[in-house]
């Protein structure tokens, strides 16, 4: 399903940038798609058509596809540009739609090669919620602070309510639901580290 208010050439650019991602990273790490389909719970058939850029994935398969890859999601959304940049204009980092819940991410701050901090400000609409399942490869820490609006943060058996203001830190070692609550959305940054 795709996004209608999203022109359709971006959607082709993004679903081409994760249709090459995934297809190289399940490539170096020497999985078949039947591999890959059992470390990430997704039919061969559908990272067949995300791989041939034939299908716009939602979010949330898009985080099984990661997790099942053992790479953080970032790795599926954006280029390798090799050495981060020192400057990162707004208009320079790459934003992404779920075209199911409408989520949006910004890539504010790449992952070095070498490891290092990710940022990432995500926008929830309404009563939207995405769900992750737990990561199989090296886990990482994520510290979330509210920026707007208010968020249901389920980190395996944990139940956390974020306002805006509030922190959070969690690994992705466990699932993960997040859920925009109240009578609009929400907004928040995200900072993902190494453990």
């Amino acid at each position: 399903m795709r996004n209608n208010s999203s022109p359709p050439d971006e959607l082709a650019g993004i679903d081409s940038l994760i249709a090459g991602r995934l297809l190289a990273l399940r490539q170096a790490k020497g999985l078949s798609l039947a591999e890959l389909a059992g470390l990430s719970g997704v039919s061969k058939a559908m990272i067949s058509k995300v791989e041939r850029a034939e299908s716009s994935p939602t979010a949330v398969l898009l985080g099984r596809l990661a997790a099942g890859l053992g790479v953080p999601l970032a790795q599926l959304l954006t280029e390798d540009k090799g050495s981060p940049r020192r400057l990162r204009a707004r208009a320079q980092q790459e934003v992404w739609r779920d075209p199911e819940a409408g989520y949006l991410r910004r890539q504010i701050v790449e992952r070095g090669a070498n490891g290092g901090v990710e940022m990432v400000e995500i926008e929830l609409p309404r009563s939207a919620q995405v769900g992750y399942p737990r990561w199989s490869g090296k886990p990482y820490r994520q510290c979330l602070w509210m920026l707007e609006g208010a968020l249901r943060v389920d980190y395996g058996d944990e139940r956390f309510e974020l306002a805006e203001g509030d922190c959070l830190d969690f690994g992705v070692d466990r699932p993960l639901v997040f859920k925009a609550l109240g009578r609009t959305g929400c907004r928040y940054l995200l900072v993902a580290s190494p453990p």
